[in-house]
């Protein structure tokens, strides 16, 4: 079965981050594929690079970035929300005349329309709320 995940807890608000990923590691131990993660609202906090939990806490950003590298996920990151949160990719930073990036390079920064389609192409849609 094809699935796609949309996230819309922070790492610090709540356990749907962490349920998340484990949810995502069982689906694709059982064989299912994962068309898209999706990082919406609050979620889009799970992709900041400099976030340093404390070391018997997961490092969400890494945990996706390990199973993105091992089973080649789509991890996107809703532009618009995570420009609003201060989650900005070189080019936004750019854009919008920061210093530095904090998301993690092995999500990308797009739009709803990468939810949309995650919904067309998927035949269950699972969503994380805080």
């Amino acid at each position: 079965m094809n699935y796609s995940i949309v996230i819309l807890g922070s790492p610090q608000a709540s356990e749907s981050a962490t349920t998340a990923i484990n949810f995502a590691k069982a689906l694709l131990s059982c064989g299912h594929q994962i068309f898209r993660v999706f990082f919406y609202h609050e979620g889009v906090h799970n992709t900041n690079q400099l976030a340093t939990p404390p070391q018997d806490e997961l490092n969400l950003p890494n945990e996706w970035q390990a199973l993105k590298e091992l089973h080649d996920l789509d991890l996107v990151v809703c532009i618009a929300a995570g420009v609003k949160r201060g989650i900005l990719d070189s080019s936004e930073a750019s854009r919008h005349e920061k210093n530095s990036s904090n998301l993690n390079p092995a999500f990308e920064l797009s739009g709803l329309g990468q939810l949309v389609e995650a919904c067309e192409h998927s035949d269950r849609v699972i969503t994380f709320s805080p």
